[in-house]
């Protein structure tokens, strides 16, 4: 299992010059959890791009390492790693002190049935996907507050808004978090924060792939299977969604035409709640 939500991107995950209209993060703090690879990593790309001062944490020092190589490259803001365990509730909550954005992304999985879903993996999925969420909330609040804007997203999951069977912990921890979320937007609105989550489907990263072979074995069948008629039975579009496009909704929800959007639950999910 791993805390990061991922695999590797480009530096612009635009993939046009300047991004999104509207999108100048200069002088903006961004933390990003589980921004060693995959949608983390798309993510912390993209806000620094856009100028934020983007705080990369995850607890993969190599995958940190390699993040901000790819950085290197540039961009009109910065980005610097820390390596954080999210289980260590307490430094969680202290490293979110000073952030204007906050985006709750590091996540882990285990496919099981609930009769067999050992009981210390439940705790420790709801840990780091509902309670250090709650937590970096918490140590953020208080200088967006103080300063009269905020960005909290929470990429949540299509698993948030719908259940499938053999992910207890998973899904139970993203309707958590879709909760977290609206509450946040509610207590946040008269402070210039906004609160959000995106709901994406199955996306091109590790922790994908390593679904992809838990959901083989649970159902006894091959790999190419389960991505053809478990994972994309339900979308409309059938092709797993790309990291970059995860970053661009993100992105459009820290701009200031955005500010109107609350408590609200994006879907990229291919159409899969459109059922």
């Amino acid at each position: 299992m791993t805390q990061t939500d991922a695999s590797g991107t480009a530096p612009h995950p635009s993939g046009r010059p300047g991004g999104l209209a509207g999108l100048d993060l200069r002088g903006r703090t961004a933390l990003v959890t589980g921004a060693a690879s995959g949608i983390g990593r798309s993510c912390a790309l993209r806000l620094a791009a856009a100028g934020a001062r983007v705080r990369a944490l995850d607890r993969d020092a190599a995958g940190l390492d390699a993040l901000t190589a790819a950085y290197a490259a540039g961009g009109d803001g910065s980005l610097a790693a820390e390596v954080l365990d999210l289980t260590d509730l307490d430094a969680a909550e202290r490293a979110a002190a000073g952030a204007d954005i906050l985006v709750n992304n590091a996540g882990l999985q285990l496919v099981k049935p609930i009769e067999e879903f050992p009981g210390e993996v439940f705790h420790t999925v709801l840990t780091v996907m509902l309670e250090a969420p709650f937590r970096l909330i918490k140590g953020a609040l208080p200088h967006m507050y103080a300063s009269g804007w905020g960005r909290i997203v929470n990429i949540s999951s299509v698993h948030g808004l719908r259940a499938s069977p053999y992910k207890s912990a998973y899904v139970a921890a993203k309707h958590g978090l879709e909760g977290l979320s609206k509450t946040a937007a509610l207590e946040g609105a008269a402070h210039g924060v906004t609160s959000n989550c995106v709901n994406p489907a199955y996306v091109r990263t590790p922790l994908v792939e390593r679904q992809i072979a838990d959901q083989a074995a649970a159902h006894g069948i091959p790999a190419e299977r389960v991505v053809r008629e478990v994972m994309l039975t339900d979308t409309a579009l059938k092709r797993l969604l790309e990291p970059e496009e995860v970053a661009e909704a993100l992105a459009y929800l820290c701009t200031e035409q955005a500010s109107f959007i609350t408590g609200s639950s994006l879907p990229l999910d291919g159409g899969w709640t459109a059922h």
